[in-house]
């Protein structure tokens, strides 16, 4: 008998193994996972399942335990409906209610509870680890600070992280696995090497001030979080606790908000099985716009503008006056308060030196509700964080980028398990119908001749 026939007539695999764990048949599995059969055996090949053959040799066994925790990683898949929409079905963030829950538990809890790395380790692989950190490699790292060290003096450091992605990936022979564990290796360098690669602000070169950075990324009190790699990158002041603190929230609060635009993009890229590095690299390219991960800068110089006049009433009004949005205000998916924003500036009121920005973007929120009722946004907490830590404007915008690194890999790994090149829309074409004239050179232009010198 087939495993399709097997699976027809209900039989059921036998519960327990040799080992003492329940075994799934492919049918129990495929529903379980919520995708076909074909599906299952797809897992199977590109090494995220394994199975053994049933007794009788009556089609094969999965482990129940391997399966949830499939389950878990991926989430459970649901049949696209019918018709042209693309719909991506995700088990990484819900939003809903005016929160967010990454796997269903919430974000900001998370954020609160747990550091950056910890909650990216949890959001790839569905285990927690405590005290979780990531190393960058040294020749990655190296090659990285070489070619980010090639760009001009002005570059911003969107630049440098793509630039730096670039650099890492050309030393990575092996970025072309695209199994989990291949995946999630690459991921947990690649996020340090990122970080790592940034200059040193107040011009000292990596590593000094900052412990072991050449051999990892350490930072000197040995710890060495992310929080703790990045901080000299944004700021030449000391960092404290309390502020540190904010920092590691907000990267852990910024790792994946659905699928926005740079998300979208990422798993496009992986629909084409490009490796993780390339996945990054797509992300990075949208998130680079004006509309996207930019938006913080633009609060930054808002909430700037704001202390230094002593109040948000003219720098509104200015705002309002040339045609432009009063930066860090709503959110499309947020009726009321963005949750991340709330979350961060409850951290900040514990950081001395944010009272004046705090204050500023108090204001702004004020100033503004008079005619239209705003809340205020992740991107102007951003901003106060980085006026108050003496950050550039670009510094929420670097936050961004590298948290969002993170949730760029759960999707990819999400994506890379789905049919390959799936995401192919049709296009609605709006031009001259055919057949029409070959095009013809303009007046007084000449025709395969040089031009007149």
């Amino acid at each position: 008998m087939t495993d399709q026939a097997a699976h027809a007539s209900g039989s059921r695999s036998e519960p327990e193994s040799a080992a003492g764990g329940r075994r799934l048949t492919t049918r129990e599995t495929a529903e379980l996972l919520g995708v076909k059969p074909e599906t299952v055996y797809a897992y199977v090949s590109r090494g995220q399942l394994s199975s053994v053959r049933a007794p009788g040799g009556r089609g094969s066994t999965f482990d129940a335990a391997e399966v949830e925790a499939l389950v878990r990683r991926t989430g459970r898949r649901e049949h696209t409906p019918a018709g042209n929409d693309l719909v991506f079905r995700t088990g990484i963030t819900l939003i809903e209610q005016d929160r967010y829950y990454f796997r269903g538990v919430d974000a900001t809890e998370l954020a609160r509870e747990y550091g950056y790395e910890e909650v990216a380790e949890w959001l790839w692989t569905g285990e927690l680890r405590p005290g979780a950190r990531f190393d960058a490699p040294a020749a990655a790292l190296a090659a990285a600070r070489r070619a980010v060290g090639a760009l001009p003096a002005h570059s911003g450091s969107t630049d440098r992280l793509r630039v730096a992605v670039v650099a890492a990936a050309a030393a990575d022979p092996l970025r072309f696995d695209l199994s989990p564990r291949a995946v999630l290796s690459s991921a947990r360098s690649l996020i340090p090497t990122l970080v790592g690669a940034l200059p040193v602000i107040g011009g000292a070169k990596p590593g000094e001030g900052a412990g072991r950075d050449e051999d990892g990324g350490r930072d000197e009190d040995g710890s060495g979080t992310l929080a703790q790699q990045l901080w000299p990158r944004l700021t030449a002041r000391p960092a404290d606790p309390a502020s540190l603190a904010v920092l590691d929230t907000a990267l852990v609060l910024l790792i994946d908000h659905d699928l926005a635009a740079s998300t979208l993009a990422a798993r496009v890229a992986a629909s084409a099985h490009a490796h993780p590095y390339a996945v990054v690299s797509a992300g990075l390219g949208v998130l680079e716009g004006p509309l996207h991960g930019a938006a913080s800068g633009l609060a930054h110089r808002m909430l700037t503008e704001v202390v230094d006049r002593g109040g948000a009433a003219p720098v509104v009004a200015d705002h309002l006056r040339t045609g432009r949005r009063v930066p860090g205000l709503g959110h499309r998916l947020y009726t009321g308060e963005d949750p991340r924003g709330r979350t961060l500036f409850a951290l900040l009121e514990k950081v001395p030196q944010a009272a004046d920005a705090l204050a500023a973007a108090r204001d702004v929120v004020s100033t503004t509700a008079r005619h239209t009722p705003l809340h205020a946004n992740i991107d102007l907490a951003l901003a106060a964080l980085s006026v108050s830590c003496g950050m550039p404007a670009e510094a929420g915008e670097t936050v961004f980028a590298v948290s969002r690194t993170a949730g760029w890999i759960a999707h990819a790994l999400e994506e890379y398990a789905e049919r390959p090149l799936r995401m192919r829309p049709s296009g609605q074409y709006g031009g001259p119908r055919p057949p029409q004239p070959l095009p013809t050179p303009a007046p007084g232009e000449g025709h395969g001749e040089d031009p007149p010198r």
